[in-house]
């Protein structure tokens, strides 16, 4: 069982930095400083601490998808075959390369993996599916959900 936050070393103060910055990453050393109740460089030493264990990895900005032309979001489901190491290293070789797929997951049940597609629109999400996921050696079946309504999104974890 991996070990929480807190067993690792951290403590509430390092929480707090983590939490804040997961709102907004760009918020100055000396506003988080004020925030939590502590001097700069200590929250300066502290981020750096969180960074060099990995517990932060990348500080980006999130962009909105829409307001860039991709107005459209999709789950699409992908099963190959046969079921081999070499077989799942091709696919996730050509699916780096493919930059209208966001997040890519190889998971367990009826299906072997999982995509997150953001597209213009129906459209280009059928030459994504026909041009690009078709021509894969040892796809066997896809099956695309595109995305209604985003009830929910949001990158900040719950630290336990």
């Amino acid at each position: 069982m991996s070990k929480t936050f807190f067993e690792n070393g951290f403590d509430q103060l390092d929480r707090a930095i983590l939490e804040a910055l997961q709102v907004n990453s760009r918020i100055s050393v000396a506003d988080l400083a004020r925030k939590i109740h502590l001097s700069q460089p200590a929250v300066h030493q502290r981020i750096k601490r969180l960074e060099r264990a990995g517990i932060i990895e990348k500080y980006v900005a999130l962009v909105n998808r829409e307001a860039v032309g991709y107005d459209l979001l999709c789950f699409i489901r992908v099963s190959i075959q046969p079921h081999t190491k070499a077989q799942l290293e091709g696919f996730q070789k050509v699916i780096e390369e493919l930059p209208s797929v966001l997040e890519c997951y190889r998971t367990a049940g009826s299906h072997d993996l999982l995509l997150k597609v953001a597209v213009q629109d129906h459209k280009e999400l059928d030459r994504f599916i026909a041009d690009h996921l078709m021509t894969i050696a040892g796809v066997e079946r896809i099956e695309a959900s595109p995305v209604l309504n985003e009830m929910k999104s949001t990158t900040a974890l719950k630290l336990k």
